[in-house]
Formats: C-alpha cells, structure tokens, sequence
C-alpha cells in the first residue's frame, strides 16, 4: 500500500526527470544508493562538506545553487531535493554525454570514484529489473526513457 507522501515523492521523480531530460530509474537508483529514499538523510563527509535530503546533495553545490534561490532548508524539501538532484545529473549528461560515466558524475568526478559509483547503480538498476533489454540498447544510462 502506497501512502500519499510515497506516491507524492514518487511523482516527484517522474516530474523531475522529465523536466531536466534524464531516466526516472536512474534517479530512483541514486536515491536508494545515497540515503534508502530517507527524505530527512543527512551525512557529514570526512572532508567537511554535508549531504542533504533523499539525494544526499553536497554543500559544495550551495554557492551555485543559492544563484536559483536555493538555500540549505531547500535540500530538506524531499521533492525540490530530487529535482536538484535531476539538474546536477543533467549537468553531468551534458558534459560527459549520456553515459554511465555522467551517472556515476553524479556522484564524484574523480576516476576511480565516479566509475565505481556508476557500477553502484548499475547493480542497483539491474537488481530491480526495470528497464527492458530492448529500452536499455536504444537509450542511455542517463536519457529520458
């Protein structure tokens, strides 16, 4: 059984990926690797910065972000949460193409980091069964299905 909230956030990362151009699952898939869709998440890093929301968005992306309008509570908002989430996947589509690099981009662009991030949703992804054989060979990690 559904409740609201879950249908509602649900909706969120449909509108969310159809409004930035990227696939749905591959957000769903990042939600469960970053916080297990826990709306409330937030982890402090070793290196100081913060992740916030059901994203686990980095407050390195605050200075940029705040040019939108969006402040630190913004990321505590679990549907504005996805949505950044989608634009900073966006971001990386457009810079490295629509990959699985720009996945796991997402993430970290570091090597190492970034591609086995990628691996991450990956299995994540696979494990559910979500996207046809057929859908995955005509589309990209990141695309809009």
């Amino acid at each position: 059984m559904l409740l609201p909230t879950d249908v509602a956030r649900a909706d969120c990362f449909d509108d969310a990926a159809i409004y930035h151009g990227v696939n749905p699952t591959i957000l769903r898939a990042i939600a469960w690797q970053e916080s297990n869709n826990k709306a409330d998440a937030i982890h402090v890093n070793s290196n100081g910065s913060i992740d916030y929301g059901v994203m686990q968005i980095n407050s390195v992306h605050l200075a940029e972000l705040a040019k939108y309008g969006v402040r630190r509570q913004t990321l505590l908002q679990p549907c504005q949460n996805v949505y950044i989430a989608a634009w900073h996947l966006r971001r990386m589509v457009s810079k490295y193409g629509n990959n699985w690099k720009a996945v796991g981009a997402y993430h970290s662009e570091q090597m190492l980091e970034r591609d086995g991030y990628a691996q991450r949703i990956q299995r994540i992804v696979a494990a559910w069964s979500d996207i046809p054989p057929a859908a995955s060979n005509r589309h990209g990690a990141a695309d809009q299905k």
